[in-house]
């Protein structure tokens, strides 16, 4: 019996409860791209971001060894194209104002039109990008 569904769901869980409890505490969208582009950008380097971005990285990295072990991908093994990939992504997030957290988990719950439309743009993006690099240049 496969129960990996799981973990996923308790993560979803977790990220929703998580954006509850940020837009319910000081009234703001938890949208880590922009919480972290507000630190980068120097517009606004409060504690509120840098607790936010140091629980983020720091729980995952507490909770592992409790949880399961590392989970593998097998995507690519190239770094270049993991770097790559990480940059595109950072552009796009700054592009559309919002990433997976602020678009998707908070837009859609808000039935932000914005939200969703971004939502609905970055997934098809995705998808077509990884259908090119896997299928037609044969680079993951």
């Amino acid at each position: 019996m496969q129960t990996e569904w799981i973990l996923g769901l308790g993560g979803g869980l977790l990220i929703g409860l998580g954006a509850a409890i940020y837009l319910l505490g000081n009234g703001r969208i938890m949208g880590a791209s922009g919480i972290l582009g507000g630190l980068i950008d120097g517009s606004d380097r409060s504690l509120e971001r840098l607790g936010f971005l140091a629980g983020l990285i720091g729980m995952p990295l507490l909770l592992r060894p409790l949880i399961s072990p590392a989970t593998e991908t097998h995507l690519t093994g190239n770094i270049t194209i993991v770097i790559v990939a990480g940059l595109l992504v950072g552009l796009g997030t700054r592009i559309a104002n919002g990433c997976t957290s602020g678009h998707g988990v908070c837009g859609i719950s808000r039935l932000s039109f914005r939200g969703i439309a971004a939502t609905l743009v970055y997934i098809a993006a995705g998808g077509v990008t990884v259908a090119l690099l896997r299928h037609v240049w044969g680079l993951i």
